[in-house]
This record gives structure tokens, sequence and C-alpha cells, in this order.
């Protein structure tokens, strides 16, 4: 089920702060002057959910891998698995945008079970 556009920037925003904790990042706050960009003390984080050049490297460095298709089981409804991760397609605004969300999704996942440990940044 798609949630409004402002709840889905909100979820993002949300799961790039859980992210950049996860990795190391200490003083994280989000300036109105700024919407959607959170920072660590005076530098900006990464917009992991929402551009491919700050997703992409999360990909290589933890090994992620994307398999596109439909659920198991099911005929139809369009998705991408990120290891244990399934995000749908029409839960989101665009294709690009739920792989990214799910690429972030498991990186978390895998960070909060110990299955993947925080890289030198």
């Amino acid at each position: 089920m798609r949630m409004n556009d402002h709840e889905y920037f909100r979820s993002c925003i949300a799961r790039e702060r859980n992210l950049a904790q996860l990795l190391g990042h200490q003083h994280i706050e989000e300036c109105y002057e700024s919407a959607g960009t959170l920072w660590d003390n005076a530098r900006a984080l990464p917009q992991w959910t929402r551009d491919w050049q700050a997703c992409g490297p999360l990909m290589t460095e933890y090994g992620l891998t994307v398999v596109y298709g439909p659920e198991p089981g099911q005929a139809h409804g369009a998705c991408a698995r990120i290891g244990s991760t399934v995000v749908q397609f029409a839960d989101h605004p665009s294709r690009d945008r739920a792989v990214m969300y799910g690429i972030v999704r498991e990186l978390i996942v895998l960070l909060e079970h110990g299955r993947a440990a925080v890289r030198a940044a």
C-alpha cells in the first residue's frame, strides 16, 4: 500500500538517519533550510534512498545483489529482492526509488543483526 508523498519522504529520511547511526555517525540533525538533508556536524550525509550516486557504492561495498521479478508463488506483482528484503514497485514512486529503499533497508537489517561489518569511510 503506497503512502502519500510526505509520508514516503519522511520514511526515506528515517531510513537514512537509521543507516547513518549504524555506520557510526553520532550528531545527526536535519535543518529546515535544507529539508531532506541530514547533517553530521557540518557535513551533509548521503541521500542513500534518493540518489544513486550515494546508494550505488553501498551495493558494491557490502556485496548486495538485486534480483527482479514477481514474489515466489505470485504470477503478477513486480518486485525486487535484495537479500531477505523484498520491495514492491507499486509501493514506491518509481522502480529506482524502490530499489534504493530496499538496498538501504537490507543493509540496516544486516548491520543490526551483525551480518555485515561497518566499513571504514
